[in-house]
């Protein structure tokens, strides 16, 4: 299997996707193909 689109065609929700982990996870999921909804209080910052 190849490992950048293990998630093509899944959406992922990631919650305190703005900064550290949250951030890094999302951009993971994003970079294997997922469709990826950010969620965090932190706004200003997890705008793409």
């Amino acid at each position: 299997m190849n490992g950048t689109a293990r998630f093509t065609d899944r959406v992922a929700v990631v919650t305190g996707a703005a900064s550290g982990i949250g951030a890094a996870t999302a951009e993971r999921l994003a970079a294997e193909g997922a469709a990826v909804v950010l969620a965090d209080v932190a706004t200003e910052r997890g705008e793409a």
